[in-house]
């Protein structure tokens, strides 16, 4: 009695298994299948583009003795006031500039003997969308150094403002071509696949780079160094196939 027990137990662990194993094989099966019924492409798409803003910083400075502090800030007022006309002679509205309050900071000073000053400085910012006037005015900051200021700009930034606008625009076209493409990759199997519908689709990161630059950048870049830029969008769709 307690053989045939055995056997019954051991049977039905054995039947168990069997259909285990055939549900295991069934769904692998069909997965396969379905891989084979679809097609992952990546696409992409880019476009020239002209920047509509640009962003023009820069820094004014005095070195002043300890003692001469107070002829220090009214020097940087002095200054304020040559670099607010620098920029208003050139057409542009003092409301629109940015000029922080004085900083002060002290030198490291190598000697422990040498006289002791402040570094006086300012900064200045201003954004525009006339982008030409800025441009050319940024090359003639020598105007500024020779009425006496010490006058240090950065590089202009330029910017586009509809970037989100214009990402959603190129998706679709960065699709279309994925489609393109996996048109093109079915046709050269030698069979009659035609591509379907779209599954899945992961857009890649935008990618804003200088004309016929291939700088790509995996987190995404942003070109802010010319006015002319391209912009580029990658797109990984999953089709299938029919």
């Amino acid at each position: 009695m307690e053989k045939n027990n055995k056997l019954i137990y051991f049977g039905t662990i054995v039947g168990v298994c069997f259909i285990i194993g055939i549900l295991i094989f069934s769904l692998t099966f069909y997965k396969v299948r379905a891989a084979d019924n679809s097609m992952w492409v990546t696409g992409s798409f880019k476009q020239k583009v002209s920047s509509d803003i640009a962003k023009f910083s820069a820094g004014f400075s005095r070195n002043v003795p300890v003692e001469d502090l107070k002829a220090g800030y009214a020097q940087m007022k002095t200054d304020e006031g040559i670099v607010k006309k620098f920029f208003t002679d050139a057409g542009f509205n003092e409301k629109d500039l940015n000029i922080s309050p004085v900083y002060m900071e002290a030198p490291f000073l190598y000697d422990p003997n040498a006289p002791k000053e402040y570094i006086l400085r300012q900064n200045v910012e201003i954004q525009s969308k006339e982008i030409q006037k800025l441009t050319d005015l940024s090359k003639n900051v020598q105007n500024l150094i020779n009425s006496g200021v010490i006058f240090s700009m950065n590089s202009i930034q330029y910017y586009v403002t509809n970037l989100s606008e214009l990402r959603i625009n190129l998706l679709a076209d960065a699709v279309k071509d994925a489609k393109a493409r996996a048109q093109k990759i079915a046709e050269g199997t030698g069979k009659k696949i035609k591509i379907g519908t779209i599954k899945t689709a992961n857009m890649g990161v935008v990618q804003v780079l200088p004309v016929n630059s291939t700088d790509v950048s995996d987190y995404g870049t942003y070109d802010t160094s010319t006015i002319e830029k391209e912009v580029m969008i990658t797109v990984t769709v999953l089709f299938t196939l029919e």
